[in-house]
């Protein structure tokens, strides 16, 4: 009967063990999925806001703004820690210079293009091979 029990146990310490290994290995993938969709979505804004003006330019500097801000608050599994620490900083800097652009809640476009924005932008996307080398 004690064996039955120990048995019993520990299939369950192995499962339990498993479940969190499994957790963790999820978590991972899932932060470097979201990292790279947040590094690629930065590229898309490059490349879309030249052709933007008005409205059009404001609602994609807006949703950039909601994108920097849902990164930062991400929260980075511990083998990644580093690397999000990293591209946290950067991102503040985005945006930063994004609040620098917005004047009386519009964008203001010669701004835009004299501003630090593509820059930063250009020192985040630089990240993505530390960032594929995250994954599994």
């Amino acid at each position: 009967m004690k064996k039955i029990v120990m048995s019993m146990i520990s299939v369950g310490v192995l499962i339990l063990s498993g479940c969190s290994f499994l957790e963790e290995t999820n978590d991972s993938v899932n932060y470097v999925s979201e990292a790279t969709d947040y590094i690629n979505g930065l590229s898309n804004f490059v490349e879309e806001s030249a052709n933007l003006e008005g409205e059009a330019l404001e609602e994609r500097v807006l949703t950039l703004q909601d994108n920097v801000q849902d990164f930062i608050n991400l929260e980075a599994p511990g083998f990644a820690e580093d690397i999000h620490q990293e591209l946290e900083t950067k991102s503040e800097a985005l945006l930063d210079a994004t609040n620098g652009i917005i004047e009386n809640g519009e964008v203001a476009i010669d701004q835009l293009e004299n501003s630090q924005i593509y820059q930063t932008i250009e020192n985040i996307t630089s990240l993505m091979n530390q960032i594929e080398n995250l994954g599994f």
